[in-house]
């Protein structure tokens, strides 16, 4: 094989809620929208493109692992912790649904918090190298 997947360009998030959902994610994520129907919504975001999918009621992106326990999908970086808590503060005192900043055994800290749908995301306080040298520190 030659050729390689270089990124990954688009996630689809199930919305019970096309309109309600485009709003939450703009207003609460500052996702800058790109198209809108009934059925969908194009936001850009964390520079990833993301479809809203309008979706059936209980249909979430989470997934239970073997111990059962209620999975995210998704880890949005933010760089470093001080910018991990400042996130995890606003989103509390935009009533958000947020959970405990986590020491999980690795490098870095993180927090999981819920859509208007419930769909789980992770945010975590290490930005990859990569990133960081392509778009932080690239004079």
């Amino acid at each position: 094989m030659t050729e390689k997947l270089l990124r990954v360009g688009t996630t689809y998030i199930p919305v019970t809620n096309v309109e309600l959902s485009t709003e939450w994610y703009v207003l609460h994520l500052g996702a800058e929208l790109s198209f809108k129907d009934e059925d969908k919504a194009i936001l850009n975001l964390a520079n990833q493109s993301i479809f809203l999918v309008k979706s059936m009621k209980g249909q979430t992106s989470n997934f239970f692992d073997v111990y059962g326990q209620e999975r995210f999908s998704m880890t949005f970086e933010v760089n470093g912790l001080s910018a991990l808590e400042s996130l995890h503060t606003e989103f509390s005192n935009k009533g958000i649904s947020v959970g405990e900043i986590e020491d999980r055994g690795h490098s870095g800290r993180n927090f999981v918090f819920l859509d208007l749908d419930g769909n789980k995301f992770d945010v975590w306080s290490e930005l990859s190298q990569s990133f960081k040298e392509k778009y932080l520190f690239n004079s």
